[in-house]
């Protein structure tokens, strides 16, 4: 059934566009109505239509096109504009392109109110959960820092309005800038694109708009709003896996913060794992980050080669040794970074972009250049598959922005960072293609480069350069308002801990994610086997109800004296999951939770992973009375998992 948003501004003769642009100084209101106009509707599966609506500038020659994509099974609608020039010369200007801007209007009786988080820049505070009423004459305006998508912003929005609201995502990996106006009648205008667009276009030439995508929702229920938008990203949007499957809970062990630079080798990889299988503990995943190349450290970058001194037969030799023991093999790149000396640098000094010398940390490969492109692809490929590499993990440490502004003219501003990203997208599908089901890590400084585009290609398995390494309880408190907030927006991300010294659960848990790792130094004689094996073996019964709907418990909170809860609950299957907190400085040893999502007239088994005891409650009771949990360390934790049970 169509959706009558998708009639209204997308099919209608008279539609009203959401998204506009100048060109030659006249705006798109104007353009669109006068420009001959092609409208195409294909069936992309059994739940998405796709339609394509394009308008030709005869004059010039600009085509504009754009893909819009609406749900059968869902109230979702998404799309993207392109723009080519298909003549024989340069366009005039093409400016001030928004992928949205549109009103969204209320009633008299409510007001607007805007919801999301913070993203991450490796601090406590990250993905910290705002809530904005957009009182009339209201302007807030959102972008990341230095170009990478979620560097200190997030790209996810909850508009609510009385009655219902719409969730919104920018998808652009690049720089993107997002502005809601409120007026002083009953209109909220929404505004988003690319944050710098003045260029022309040289002929054959394309750039794109970010990927917008909205999903409306009815009720007064935040939470059930966000929890609509989990189903839909585990749907439609988590990228699959060889059997076709949204990626499970994985379990990843990584050695490389235990030797200087990060500089393991074969030896010390095989040392590893051999000492983990000897003791039950071997992980899903082997995980070999960087460092492995010739470097005199782990950031010097352009050289995608195994160092043959550490690595006499290569990365393959650590593989197939993984392999050997049931384990697969994560293996990290950083290819858009180029530092002075490598490989790249010195071959290929036509692919990076040097315009700001003064930035440390490396230039950038330029990939929106074909060829630069098409080198990478066909290195990485052979790479992955030559030494048996079956998760792609790239990191991204740098901030992109002033090397793309350093490179455009000045009737070309943004079109170095279009075409970047168009490269970036492309290149990730392409090994996509080459290598189907093979799952790509998301990782730029942790997690600042997770906007919806990537995450259709990738999963974020390192969501924040933000972990405990030193016993201090504030890793633990963030990483639990880390937990806290982006579970409201991801389905799947994942984290590691290295093992605590003091409150060994309460640290490792609070780092508990659906790819979760607990490191340590296999080579030290005073390992706690024992409880590094209860505490995983915790996580694998924690982790899948992690895939399932959402609820906080509590307020969010960093302050030491709180407690902090959430519910995980799986519908389908009748179970679920309780993780609460009591922190250093609380002074209250119970406390009691009211349950969301479970059937009123079901039985479960409530199981405290700690105590294995075992009682029962019917769902109405643990809905309506609550849950009682007492931790009588401080700090200390918590995980209650439950089931629904048939007592017939």
């Amino acid at each position: 059934m169509q959706h009558p948003w998708v009639d209204e501004h997308f099919l209608r003769p008279d539609a009203r566009w959401p998204f506009t642009f100048v060109y030659n100084e006249q705006a798109s209101s104007t353009l669109l109505t006068t420009w001959p106009r092609q409208h195409e509707t294909c069936r992309l599966d059994t739940v998405r239509t796709q339609h394509v609506i394009t308008w030709t500038d005869t004059a010039t020659g600009l085509e504009v096109r754009c893909v819009a994509v609406e749900y059968a099974d869902d109230p979702a609608i998404e799309w993207t504009v392109y723009f080519k020039n298909t003549g024989a010369s340069d366009t005039p200007i093409l400016r001030t392109i928004y992928a949205i801007d549109t009103p969204f209007l209320r009633t008299e009786d409510g007001e607007f109110t805007l919801h999301g988080i913070a993203g991450d820049w490796n601090a406590a505070d990250c993905y910290e959960p705002f809530r904005v009423p957009l009182y009339a004459g209201t302007l807030k305006q959102f972008m990341p820092e230095g170009g990478r998508a979620s560097n200190g912003a997030w790209p996810y929005y909850n508009v609510q309005w009385p009655g219902g609201g719409v969730l919104m995502a920018v998808g652009w990996p690049g720089q993107w800038k997002t502005i809601f106006v409120r007026d002083h009648q009953q209109s909220l205008q929404v505004v988003a694109g690319q944050q710098v667009t003045y260029l022309t276009l040289k002929p054959g030439e394309e750039v794109r708009t970010p990927l917008i995508a909205l999903r409306f929702w009815q009720g007064d229920d935040v939470v059930h709003a966000q929890n609509q938008w989990r189903r839909w990203m585990c749907t439609h949007n988590l990228p699959r896996t060889a059997a076709g499957e949204v990626p499970g809970p994985m379990s990843a062990f990584c050695s490389g913060s235990y030797f200087p630079g990060l500089k393991v080798s074969e030896a010390s990889e095989k040392q590893f794992i051999d000492v983990l299988v000897r003791e039950g503990a071997a992980p899903d995943y082997w995980w070999m980050d960087a460092g492995w190349y010739p470097c005199n450290a782990w950031p010097d970058v352009g050289t995608w080669e195994p160092d043959p001194e550490r690595f006499p037969h290569g990365i393959k030799a650590v593989s197939d040794y993984a392999h050997r023991f049931g384990m697969q093999t994560i293996l990290w790149f950083e290819p858009e970074r180029v530092t002075d000396g490598s490989w790249i640098a010195v071959n290929h000094p036509e692919w990076v972009l040097q315009g700001n010398p003064w930035l440390v940390g490396g230039q950038l490969l330029n990939l929106g250049n074909p060829e630069a492109r098409a080198w990478l692809t066909d290195h990485v490929d052979a790479l992955i598959t030559e030494h048996g590499i079956d998760l792609y993990r790239q990191d991204f440490n740098m901030d992109p922005l002033l090397h793309w502004f350093g490179n455009d003219a000045p009737n070309r501003l943004g079109m170095t960072e279009n075409l970047h990203i168009q490269g970036y997208l492309a290149f990730w599908d392409e090994l996509r293609r080459r290598h189907p089901g093979m799952l790509i890590d998301s990782c730029a400084s942790g997690g600042r480069r997770n906007d919806l585009e990537t995450l259709r290609r990738a999963v974020p398995l390192l969501r924040s350069d933000f972990q405990a390494v030193d016993g201090k309880l504030s890793y633990a408190t963030g990483n639990q308002g880390h937990t806290y907030g982006l579970s409201s927006w991801l389905p799947f991300y994942g984290h590691g801990v290295n093992q605590s010294p003091t409150h060994l659960a309460y640290f490792m848990r609070s780092h508990m994610s659906p790819c979760f790792g607990i490191g340590v130094d296999v080579r030290m004689a005073d390992i706690d086997w024992e409880a590094y094996r209860r505490l995983m073996a915790q996580w694998r019964q924690l982790a899948p109800c992690m895939l399932g709907d959402y609820y906080p418990l509590t307020p969010y909170s960093l302050d030491p004296e709180q407690w902090i809860a959430w519910q995980f609950h799986r519908p389908g299957q009748g179970d679920g999951a309780v993780q609460a907190f009591r922190r250093e400085k609380a002074t209250v040893s119970t406390q009691v939770y009211r349950l969301a999502g479970l059937d009123p007239a079901a039985q479960y088994a409530v199981t405290n992973l700690d105590a294995n005891d075992v009682v029962h409650a019917t769902g109405d009771e643990l809905m309506e009375q609550g849950l009682p949990i007492t931790i009588n360390e401080k700090p200390g934790s918590a995980v209650i998992i439950y089931r629904r049970i048939n007592l017939g």
